[in-house]
């Protein structure tokens, strides 16, 4: 039997709108340099990108009274907002059966290495108060009769701590704090642009350049602002641009190009994610939970129309690849180590080898997943016996997967309809696409960068390992956005001296030289050879020559850049091509840390394959091993370690540092631990 929910839940959960932003304030003054006259905006803080971890940074320092002011080069246009998957989640940690012991918890955040466990074990404790706070500010976080949470189980997480309002999770949070910011009065500076942090000669920040269409005019010819703060928050996400096929919405480049400019250390770059997913070129969604616990028919296309149903060949029985696609649904990321013995991210290979050979893919919710060649049809009384479990307990036991569909989750359905996809009725075409940067700034544990005055939040922040459970990923942009603003709050940084003449009239200058009449960079070729250098040696399946290749060639193209320059693009285009140019740095970041790591003999770990001849693990199929995709085993050796980028203006350089650790066995103690909260020692700094 169907569970009916009407019509106008299903459309109050899924047409989620925004609030609509008023008229940005008017610059505090003018900036004169020579012929040009720059904008310029007085904050105590600066908060860059608008989704959920940028506005709960930007909420908690206003509410601690700190003049703080938000851009954004798209407001409600960035990833949360925009994007997600089935079953986006934020942890929780509450009820005895489900995950209440914040130890356990950081375990589970931290497991896949690479990490520091101070801040899994941040991210465990902040989420109660994370989610108290969401639901306190009227995000509709579901519960029991009772008040309990309702939640279930996702990737990497064993307990089932996840919980959900459905696709649009995330696109509640950024509405519920963008409310909260408006409410507050906290100034908004939308189609805005951060290009550049400026920094005195003393290293000390003194704020960021932007560029606003707006402003551009003769007096103004790139259309610059000068936000003048001595503090930075970076919370643009993650970088969506570096990838062909990606699953982030278009336009996300992130700042970890604006970040390596400024000096910045990034870390654990090697770390992403990728999955199955629809294209960007559509709408671009993650294919998790309930999309592949329905069990859809998933097959190919070739360029003469002729169906392929691939996965036949790839599992030995219909039980065994029927139970793998559900599986999806929490083992969605891929990982190397499910290529083997018949697990679920063979499926992602199996795709992953579809498209190299030019064929479509598509799950169609109208058929059963195919037999396998000699055996049984497709049947809910023969799977495995976790699968069956789960759809008996959820009582998804209906003949089709569009059914059992409908009945564990009608807004997966109603979700695509909004963008003319009708899955009902019509296949969905997917791939393996990239879907989050587990790297990006290193922080400490308040979210400062390796520059005084530089915090990071959310996907901007690398404060993920090799792997986290499912969602986690937003629980942390919601906990490090409260804790940078209660440490900016805390430092009280002396005022700025100057009026920032000298480094704008500098960066001014930088500008002038890079725009060059003639130069062969243009957008358009900077985006086509990134994105496919990316795709093709940097995806999931990384070969050792391959890696060293592509690392050499971005070394090369930024080393181009810096003597021949960019060419000048559309009035409208300058801001995107200098984002492009910072993607071009962020590009050669990740590949040389990937490619360090795999010279030193680095192993599959994470979402990705070091594909090797000389590996130790090869994918098997029901026709025989794919000596191809042949790859080396994860090790222990480099867990416990991270690795670290820097960008000197000419090089990058790479280094490792240990993991912080957490000591598990220290109590607190309140007469003696109180008096560093009151004085603010917690802090690292004392108050001024």
């Amino acid at each position: 039997m169907l569970t009916h929910i009407p019509q106008e839940i299903l459309d109050t959960l899924t047409d989620v709108a925004m609030p609509r932003l008023g008229p940005a304030p008017e610059p505090s003054g003018l900036l004169e340099l020579g012929d040009q006259a720059i904008p310029v905006v007085e904050a105590g803080a600066v908060v860059i990108g608008s989704g959920a971890a940028g506005l709960r940074a930007a909420v908690e320092a206003k509410r601690r009274g700190i003049d703080i002011v938000i851009l954004s080069q798209s407001a409600w246009g960035g990833t949360s907002a925009c994007s997600g998957s089935d079953k986006q989640t934020l942890h929780t940690a509450n009820t005895a059966d489900q995950g209440d012991n914040f130890k356990e918890m950081a375990r589970a955040i931290r497991a896949g290495g690479a990490m520091d466990e101070d801040t899994a074990y941040i991210e465990a404790v902040g989420s109660a108060r994370a989610m108290a706070s969401l639901q306190y500010l009227g995000l509709p976080l579901p519960q029991d009769p009772l008040g309990g949470t309702l939640r279930y189980q996702t990737d990497h997480d064993e307990v089932g701590r996840a919980t959900s309002c459905g696709p649009r999770t995330s696109r509640l949070m950024v509405k519920v704090l963008a409310e909260e910011a408006l409410r507050l009065g906290i100034p908004f500076f939308n189609q805005t642009t951060a290009v550049e942090i400026l920094r005195d000669p003393t290293g000390r920040v003194v704020g960021v350049l932007a560029m606003r269409n707006r402003d551009q005019g003769a007096a103004n010819r790139y259309g610059l602002i000068y936000f003048r703060a001595p503090s930075l928050v970076l919370a643009a996400g993650g970088p969506g641009e570096l990838y062909r096929d990606s699953v982030f919405p278009n336009g996300c480049f992130g700042s970890l190009g604006l970040a390596l400019e400024a000096g910045v250390e990034l870390v654990n770059l090697t770390e992403s994610q990728f999955g199955i997913g629809t294209r960007r070129e559509g709408f671009p969604w993650n294919l998790s939970g309930t999309y592949v616990q329905a069990m859809p028919h998933i097959y190919s296309v070739d360029a003469q129309g002729a169906e392929h149903h691939f996965l036949a060949d790839y599992y030995r029985t219909t039980q065994e690849l029927a139970s793998n696609i559900f599986r999806k649904g929490y083992q969605w990321p891929f990982h190397a180590s499910r290529m083997l013995a018949f697990g679920s991210s063979l499926v992602d290979l199996a795709i992953f080898r579809e498209c190299a050979l030019g064929r479509r893919v598509f799950m169609d919710f109208n058929r059963n997943p195919v037999p396998v060649p000699g055996d049984q049809p497709f049947s809910l009384e023969r799977l495995d016996a976790d699968v069956a479990t789960y759809l008996g307990t959820a009582g998804a036991i209906q003949d089709l997967p569009i059914d059992r569909l409908r009945h564990m989750n009608p807004l997966a359905i109603e979700l695509y309809r909004r963008y003319k996809i009708d899955v009902a009725k019509d296949p969905l075409e997917f791939a393996v696409n990239n879907q989050h940067m587990n790297g990006g700034i290193a922080v400490d544990t308040w979210g400062q960068s390796s520059q005084p005055g530089i915090y990071a939040v959310g996907e901007a922040a690398g404060t993920h390992g090799v792997t986290r459970p499912g969602g986690s990923a937003l629980n942390a942009g919601q906990v490090f956005g409260t804790r940078a603003a209660e440490h900016l709050a805390k430092r009280c940084p002396a005022p700025l001296k100057g009026d920032g003449a000298p480094e704008v009239s500098a960066a001014l200058a930088r500008l002038d030289r890079l725009f060059r009449q003639g130069s062969p960079h243009t957008v358009e070729r900077l985006q086509t050879e990134i994105q496919a250098r990316m795709s093709d040696h940097a995806g999931p399946f990384c070969f050792s020559e391959d890696v060293m290749r592509a690392r050499a060639e971005a070394h090369n193209l930024n080393r181009a850049i810096a003597e021949q320059g960019l060419a000048p693009p559309r009035p409208n285009q300058l801001a995107r091509a200098l984002q492009w140019r910072q993607m071009a740095l962020a590009s050669e970041a990740v590949l040389a840390a990937l490619n360090d790591y795999i010279a030193e003999g680095g192993g599959s770990r994470g979402a990705r394959a070091i594909c090797d001849p000389d590996g130790g693990a090869v994918p098997e199929t029901r026709t025989g091993t794919v000596e191809a995709f042949r790859f080396r085993e994860e090790t222990d050796l480099n867990t416990g370690e991270q690795l670290c980028v820097r960008y000197d203006g000419q090089q990058m350089s790479v280094s490792k540092r240990p993991n912080r650790t957490f000591d598990e066995a220290a109590k607190t103690f309140f007469e003696r631990d109180w008096p560093a909260w009151l004085t603010g020692t917690i802090y690292g700094e004392e108050r001024a």
